[in-house]
């Protein structure tokens, strides 16, 4: 499709992630408080969209407890900021092989597999504006981990988002995926305009050279709705790509924890320095209240 720059831009901020990040940053939040805290501080800072996992408050390690997505969606629901929730659906479909030469059985550290209900249904409780459905199954850095959604999976949990009235983000780590996306639209498992996030240099799906990237933006239909992040020292230069490419950003200590050499970041500032690259482009950086519109959103008011 024509590249064309996107002149109104929305930020997605990725708070936490699942990542093994939680050590190596003081920043990183952990518990539901301290990650919704984190949400609502970028959420001043400019970010329209808030992509929040969960995670033990005492380890920092990856967490699908119904009651930690429960507080995370309260508090920012009941802050004195209005920003689109967005609830990662990603958890529950991690296998971790054996060695190479007994692969089977799989191990239980680092293996969490779960049904589609019950990958979905912090989803149904909490019912968050957006969550994410990610297209595909790939293999991760981890010499024996896979991420794993099968067609079958994939069918299933696009439904069940369907009908509940959220809206799937499409999480597309190669183009594969996007192939994939296309085809539960045109089976009638997601709606069309769908909303896809490009997930650039996670090892080992796309990587994140722009003639990849371009390969990537190309086979997003014209009428959908799409962002794009990468990682590390790729996140901020990846903002300016995505602009002139004609989509949205990204950015968070999901995928980088760093502002500059040495200095560990927060999210506010991560979403403060996104903001000004977008406004020094000619762009401008839209709200909440205009992405529910583009998007056809629905905001949930806070618990009684």
């Amino acid at each position: 499709m024509p590249l064309e720059m996107n002149r109104e831009v929305f930020i997605t901020c990725a708070v936490t992630g699942s990542g093994s990040t939680q050590d190596r940053s003081h920043h990183v939040p952990r518990s539901p408080e301290q990650i919704a805290d984190s949400a609502i501080d970028a959420a001043r800072a400019g970010a329209a969209i808030v992509h929040c996992h969960v995670r033990d408050p005492e380890t920092g390690t990856p967490s699908r407890k119904l009651e930690y997505y429960r507080e995370v969606t309260d508090r920012i629901r009941d802050a004195d900021v209005d920003v689109v929730l967005n609830l990662t659906a990603g958890m529950g479909g991690d296998i971790t092989f054996g060695n190479v030469e007994q692969p089977l059985p799989v191990k239980d550290a680092g293996t969490d597999m779960i049904g589609a209900s019950e990958r979905v249904a912090h989803i149904a409780e909490c019912l968050p504006e957006i969550c994410t459905l990610d297209c595909g199954t790939m293999n991760f850095a981890e010499a024996d981990y896979v991420m794993t959604n099968t067609p079958g999976m994939l069918r299933a949990m696009g439904g069940m988002m369907t009908e509940l009235g959220v809206c799937p983000e499409i999480e597309a780590f190669d183009t594969g995926h996007l192939w994939f996306a296309k085809q539960l639209v045109e089976e009638g498992v997601l709606k069309s305009p769908a909303l896809v996030q490009l997930c650039m240099g996670v090892p080992w799906g796309a990587p994140d050279d722009l003639n990849t990237y371009l390969a990537m933006v190309n086979n997003v239909p014209s009428d959908w709705h799409w962002s794009a992040f990468s990682l590390g020292r790729s996140q901020m230069p990846y903002v300016a790509a995505a602009v002139l490419a004609g989509g949205n950003v990204r950015v968070g200590l999901e995928d980088n924890l760093w502002l500059g050499k040495g200095e560990l970041a927060t999210n506010a500032q991560l979403v403060e320095r996104a903001a000004t690259i977008i406004e020094n482009m000619g762009a401008k950086v839209i709200g909440p209240g205009e992405v529910r519109k583009r998007l056809n959103l629905e905001k949930r008011p806070p618990r009684n």
